[in-house]
């Protein structure tokens, strides 16, 4: 018994000694997203490690809270390699980001998305999408009413006149929503913000923002062009929209992909009116950025660039969710073909979008901001 014992312990021994020792670099890569958004970007981590069989990613999806959680990960000296960020929270950040900048061929993205992500002359991430706002309208309500589809160059009192006509047919002519990057459009064509470009100066009180801001409320509360609360029950304005109960609604790409799956009606999209400006909306981005502190820099880098090649942007691009901030991309068939037929205006809204004044403190602000205006939306 003893000598079968000592025999199958020499055998496990001999055995363990066979077995390869697995050798590999692990980084972390954190980033929020929906299950589509999800589904599109495990192949891409896949690909990657099969080109790189010495390299493991250990993903980290944060589908809620992303930002109070990777908060904490900096707090602690934990945060991942890579992290997905947007250019709200870039400041905040930005002392525990890597400068990309001299990773990155600047002439492959449109400038503003580069704008949008750099801070501080320091290009903090490496940009996927341009998130700008247009105007999502139904052609068959056009068409059933009489109306005439609005064109590039219609301005903020055309706006107006259209959603009057739809008021006659007891459909609200415009979609009206309290977060600032809904009413900002009406605020930059106006030459207004929330925030003065050198970060220093809350300009939402001055007389340009102000004005917009009251012509914002007066769709809702003075012409009722706009629904109320209490007229949106709990609908969102994407519901309404698919509903047939809005003819007109302001928002930005990551709709396409639910309105080509659930609309059952002609749709199309125009840029937002002109102001006293011109057609002024907002320009967010989003992108990779790499740890200051990775003890894996070049291999998180490495990896970044391969998130941001044309080839896998293209995939971002293809299931409709995003404007890619590749210009290659964003003029490809890959992104202007299917719905919207007029793809391009997004594209335009690029070029003459603005990118978002944001400091440090912003989300102080915004939240001083937002108790001003819910009095001033909800009269």
């Amino acid at each position: 018994m003893k000598k079968l014992l000592i025999f199958f312990l020499l055998l496990l021994i001999t055995c363990t000694g066979c077995v390869k020792k697995e050798t590999y670099t692990k980084i972390q890569f954190a980033s929020w997203g929906s299950k589509s958004e999800i589904d599109i970007l495990k192949p891409i981590i896949n690909d990657f490690e099969k080109e790189n069989p010495n390299i493991k990613i250990e993903f980290l999806h944060i589908p809620q809270n992303y930002f109070q959680k990777i908060h904490l990960l900096f707090a602690s000296n934990m945060a991942p390699d890579v992290i997905f960020i947007n250019n709200l929270y870039l400041p905040v950040y930005a002392d525990y980001l890597e400068d990309l900048s001299d990773y990155t061929d600047e002439s492959t993205f449109f400038e503003q998305t580069l704008q949008s992500l750099t801070y501080d002359k320091k290009l903090l991430a490496i940009p996927r999408d341009a998130s700008n706002m247009v105007i999502y309208y139904n052609k068959d309500l056009f068409d059933e009413c009489k109306i005439s589809y609005p064109s590039e160059n219609w301005t903020l009192q055309d706006l107006l006149i259209i959603g009057k006509q739809f008021k006659k047919h007891n459909i609200f002519g415009i979609s009206f929503e309290e977060n600032p990057i809904f009413y900002l459009p009406y605020l930059m064509s106006n030459d207004g913000g929330i925030l003065s470009d050198d970060l220093k100066t809350i300009i939402v009180n001055e007389k340009n923002s102000a004005e917009s801001l009251a012509f914002y409320s007066d769709l809702r509360n003075k012409y009722n062009i706009a629904p109320k609360k209490s007229q949106s029950s709990s609908l969102t304005m994407a519901q309404m929209f698919l509903q047939e109960k809005l003819a007109m609604h302001l928002s930005g790409r990551w709709l396409v992909p639910k309105y080509r799956e659930s609309a059952d009606f002609d749709w199309d999209i125009i840029n937002f009116p002109n102001g006293s400006k011109g057609s002024i909306v907002p320009m967010d981005a989003s992108g990779w950025s790499v740890y200051k502190k990775s003890k894996n820099k070049a291999i998180a880098i490495k990896f970044v660039k391969f998130l941001s090649s044309k080839e896998n942007i293209e995939r971002f691009t293809k299931s409709g969710l995003i404007t890619p901030a590749r210009i290659d991309v964003a003029t490809s068939k890959t992104f202007l073909q299917g719905k919207p037929e007029s793809s391009y205006i997004f594209i335009n809204a690029i070029k003459t979008s603005k990118p978002t004044a944001v400091s440090k403190n912003y989300n102080e602000i915004i939240d001083k901001v937002n108790e001003q205006t819910e009095k001033i939306f909800n009269k």
